[in-house]
């Protein structure tokens, strides 16, 4: 499954008294390259998407679970498809339309299948005919100003809430509609004068999907987010209060915060040298099986000399069919509203990019572990650096053998890296130097191209990653889409938030699903260390 990210979307709020639910614009712009959501870089070819067949869902967040709404009509056109879908008159389809509004979302996403493609010689995927299987709302766009969403024609049909006072009421009275996505007002009078109230709707708390769309839109949008936080849980703490008597600052001095000097000092970088060299792939099945099926040949075909009216060579396929399980990695805190509130610097969004940063080292350490399993020997390195140089040609033999794929990565622990930095030849001058300046040095680790037959396998791109366990060197080809040896695949879910009031706290969680599957196994190399 392939899920390009497109173009942002104005809103255009429908008036009147019927409803009007509905987006249209451009899904993919043809012949433009965009990077997909398992980093490989595609181009959709005219006439690649279907305009008959089923149509294609609407969902938000690529979520088969949060469904929105149907395409219903596609056009062809020589720049792009276009697109016209309606959105469902549900709680779900209320919100994606009160967040089309407010800009949390405002950009489209496919999910296609395809069917007939090829790759060009800068490994860009050529997609010829494809199966249009989604669309969906989603907040971050790759295509930009090219595939935007022209039109929105959007108003929430609500029905009016009755407001009841004491008095006689007489004959309600109309206003004119709001020109934004429009909740009717609710007129009452008094026999004095009429008045005209309109019942005020309670801040309810963000779901999961909506903190991470604000989080990665970040800016004004992330803001305005925390601030209505902020105000909902002052109201509640206001409410608590004013039940239980008026309390001072002064009455409660141990809840109060302490200054913080400067940002907090962060002594963990979130990164993922494995996966960020691998590339994060997107689940075949959209993430809804527990595993999936990942086919690999076991037996090709023959092609041999034939002689006159003798039989051709004759071999039957034979294709593997791999079960890949998926990891769920996640983690939770219980946050007191007191540290939401009192703490500065905000201790809530600290621990959430503490919970999310610990979520990525632990997708990175399970790559790593993976990825050093799945290794086969290919020689012993005695320290120097004439036998540095055999092993790593041995390993590069190894992997192009037979297969006629060349290595392209050497993932290494913090110690290896160290022990490179230091090799010297006779003369005392490091043997892979480091080269500025756009100079390039014969012996420059990482310096060269290694990636094809005229290619120096010193010059391997170069990872370092400390989830490695000590004296680790892995010789490999990743991350260039044909011929990877190893991938990884992961659906991020996301946060999970509820609250707990008889604690006066809020419990919130991440999570989300990983695998990998050594995809060629006599590829994936290591070099050990005597």
């Amino acid at each position: 499954m392939i899920k390009l990210i497109s173009g942002d979307f104005t809103l255009d709020a429908a008036k009147g008294d019927a409803p009007r639910r509905t987006i249209s614009g451009t899904a993919v712009p043809y012949n433009v390259p965009a990077t997909v959501s398992d980093g490989t870089q595609v181009i959709f070819r005219p006439g690649s998407l279907p305009v008959e067949g089923k149509a294609p869902r609407l969902f938000m967040y690529h979520d088969a679970s949060m469904p929105v709404g149907v395409v219903t009509e596609r056009v062809d056109t020589e720049q792009g498809m276009m697109f016209s879908a309606k959105i469902s008159a549900t709680a779900l389809g209320n919100d994606a339309l009160v967040m089309a509004s407010d800009g949390t979302i405002d950009q489209v996403s496919v999910g296609v299948n395809p069917t007939k493609f090829s790759y060009d010689e800068a490994g860009t995927m050529i997609i010829e005919a494809a199966q249009w299987t989604e669309l969906s709302l989603v907040p971050i766009g790759a295509f930009g100003d090219m595939a935007n969403i022209a039109t929105v024609a959007a108003s929430i049909h609500q029905e009016p809430e009755e407001v009841v006072l004491n008095e006689e009421v007489v004959p309600e009275q109309e206003i004119e509609p709001m020109s934004e996505v429009t909740v009717p007002a609710v007129e009452a009078t008094i026999p004095t004068a009429p008045i005209f109230a309109q019942a005020k709707k309670e801040f309810v708390l963000p779901t999961a999907g909506e903190f991470m769309a604000a989080y990665h839109i970040g800016g004004d949008t992330f803001k305005n987010m925390n601030a209505a936080v902020a105000d909902y849980t002052a109201s509640k703490r206001t409410a608590l209060q004013a039940a239980a008597g008026d309390v001072l600052t002064t009455d409660t001095p141990g809840l109060l915060p302490v200054p913080v000097l400067g940002p907090l000092v962060q002594d963990l970088n979130f990164l993922r040298p494995v996966v960020d060299a691998v590339g994060a792939r997107a689940y075949p099945d959209n993430g809804q099986q527990k595993t999936f099926i990942r086919p690999t040949i076991t037996t090709h075909t023959s092609v041999a000399s034939q002689s006159e009216l003798g039989s051709a060579s004759a071999t039957t396929m034979v294709i593997a069919s791999n079960s890949i399980s998926k990891t769920t990695l996640a983690g939770q805190v219980t946050l007191s509203v007191q540290d939401i509130d009192f703490t500065s610097p905000a201790a809530m969004q600290l621990i959430l990019n503490d919970l999310m940063g610990e979520y990525m080292i632990a997708s990175d350490n399970l790559a790593a572990d993976n990825l050093l399993t799945a290794a086969s020997a290919s020689g012993v390195w005695d320290g120097t650096v004439a036998d540095l140089l055999k092993s790593v040609y041995d390993s590069a033999v190894d992997i192009s053998s037979n297969r006629n794929w060349t290595p392209t990565h050497m993932f290494v622990s913090p110690d290896v890296w160290g022990q490179l930095g230091q090799l010297a030849d006779t003369t005392g001058r490091p043997v892979f130097p480091f080269i500025g300046a756009g100079l390039t040095g014969q012996n420059a680790l990482g310096g060269g191209q290694a990636s094809s037959w005229n290619g120096n396998p010193l010059g391997l791109q170069l990872v370092v990653d400390s989830n490695f366990a000590a004296k680790t060197m892995i010789i490999t080809r990743v991350g260039q889409g044909a011929g990877d040896a190893y991938e990884f695949y992961e659906s991020i879910r996301g946060l999970m938030s509820v609250e707990q009031p008889s604690v006066l706290g809020r419990n919130m969680s991440f999570h989300g699903y990983v695998s990998t599957f050594a995809a060629i196994g006599g590829m994936i190399r290591k070099i050990t260390q005597a």
